[in-house]
């Protein structure tokens, strides 16, 4: 579940046409290579695994303890008077060695078969645990797909931008080839021509400038998918369209209540007040009595015995069993003191849910606001390009024929400029934040594919 949103529902940022000779990565591939080898989600992934052995052993201590034991050593009794008879083991020897051997031999088993449900609570506690290290992996892995895409719709604005960058700085080539001209025939003085050449070199440093933000952008994607060295990196550039930024914005509401039910952060905090009311339970338990079932088997032999060793291991043999109970009375207010510090967690849990909830609602606001926000934007800096657009194209005819000046027809380009900057800053933004609340409604696939090269909402 954790790649379903970003594999096609931001899928209209993947395109299939890769050049042979250097390695693009589409946004699936980044994902998948990202959550196979980012160092931050492998080690949320050992803690995962970390708690799963907890759990094992916890439901490994309900079972009965086996052990087997055995002793061997050698005594000494230098000032022994002959005649003297001992007893070792239970036995009376009549033997006399200053120098002896004993040995023992015995296997016993204890079963704790009731202390308060402790050990039964303790399971569940563990389960719980377990699958909130599940969960909190999941919510690292949310969070470097959002990384991701965010670095990767960045990156796709980047481009654009370059691109428009590249074309103003070819009218601006135009316009001051053309200065030239009317400088030789007189109709434009020298500073007037060194103006449009400030503006063509202004054309050029922009380009440079955001040639070196995808770069940078590009340089933080591959850090975040932890590829080192010289390894070639680049991303595929797919085809977007006005539509995709016209789609319409989902209702704060439905994603928020969506999102309530699907997002790990938030059952995990709801798993922590469980784990709260366990932990309750299991102080409580320090009241109540302890039963434990005992067994064991053994046997001994020595060398004072004039039985040899097989007769004294069968003769020696013994087996017992037994129950034993133990009742607290008084400690020292330690189960007390437990039992409220238990309570006193359940209560930060239920605040850790909330702010966890709210934290939720505030984020996907954000990505609301910035969505519908942009998207006005957008169908704004559209009508304003359009009209940007004619008045400039009738400024440089006017500038052709010499019936502008040169502050004009500047002040004409750089508003140009600057709306379709805008619209494309708008665009991908609405786009981003569009995908963003597809991602925490917790949609799965888009319902429209990709046809060819481009990304259709």
């Amino acid at each position: 579940m954790i790649k379903r949103f970003f594999s096609v529902s931001v899928a209209t940022l993947l395109s299939v046409v890769v050049p042979a000779q250097t390695k693009q990565w589409t946004l699936q591939e980044c994902l998948d290579y990202a959550l196979q080898n980012n160092i931050t989600l492998q080690r949320a992934k050992l803690q995962q695994q970390s708690a799963q052995e907890d759990l094992k052993q916890s439901k490994a201590a309900l079972l009965p303890s086996l052990s087997a034991s055995t002793n061997q050593s050698v005594g000494y009794r230098p000032w022994q008077d002959a005649g003297t008879t001992t007893v070792t083991n239970g036995t009376v020897n009549a033997k006399v060695d200053k120098t002896y051997y004993n040995g023992s031999y015995g296997l016993n088993a204890q079963w704790t078969v009731w202390n308060g449900n402790r050990n039964r609570n303790q399971v569940k506690l563990n389960q719980l645990t377990a699958a909130q290290a599940e969960l909190e992996a999941q919510e690292t892995a949310n969070s470097i797909q959002e990384k991701i895409a965010q670095l990767y719709v960045q990156i796709l604005y980047l481009t654009e931008a370059v691109k428009v960058s590249e074309e103003s700085l070819k009218t601006a080539q135009k316009n001051e080839e053309r200065g030239k001209e009317m400088v030789g025939v007189g109709k434009m003085s020298k500073a007037d021509l060194a103006q449009l050449t400030a503006q063509r070199t202004t054309d050029e440093y922009n380009i440079v400038n955001a040639q070196t933000q995808v770069k940078n952008c590009k340089l933080q994607l591959k850090q975040l998918l932890e590829i080192t060295g010289d390894t070639e990196f680049d991303v595929v550039i797919p085809t977007t369209t006005d539509e995709q930024a016209l789609a319409e914005v989902p209702s704060l509401m439905s994603v928020y209540e969506q999102a309530l039910v699907s997002r790990p952060e938030i059952q995990s905090a709801q798993m922590g007040v469980k784990s709260s009311d366990l932990s309750i339970a299991i102080a409580k338990a320090g009241k109540l009595p302890t039963v434990n079932m005992t067994a064991g088997v053994g046997t001994s032999s020595n060398s004072l015995s004039n039985n040899g060793w097989g007769n004294q291991i069968k003769n020696n043999f013994d087996a017992s069993a037994g129950v034993s109970v133990s009742i607290p009375l008084f400690d020292q207010r330690q189960t007390k003191t437990n039992v409220n510090k238990a309570r006193i967690q359940r209560e930060t849990s239920l605040l850790a849910l909330q702010d966890e909830q709210k934290q939720l609602y505030q984020t996907i606001e954000n990505y609301w606001l910035d969505a519908t926000s942009n998207q006005q934007k957008f169908r704004a800096a559209q009508a304003t390009v359009d009209s940007e657009q004619q008045s400039y194209d009738l400024l440089q005819e006017k500038f052709n024929v010499g019936l502008t000046n040169i502050v004009e027809l500047m002040t004409g380009k750089d508003k140009l400029l600057q709306a379709e900057q805008n619209r494309l800053q708008s665009k991908y933004l609405t786009i981003l934040n569009l995908q963003m609340l597809k991602f925490y409604e917790g949609s799965g696939y888009t319902r429209n594919k990709v046809d060819n090269n481009k990304m259709s909402n």
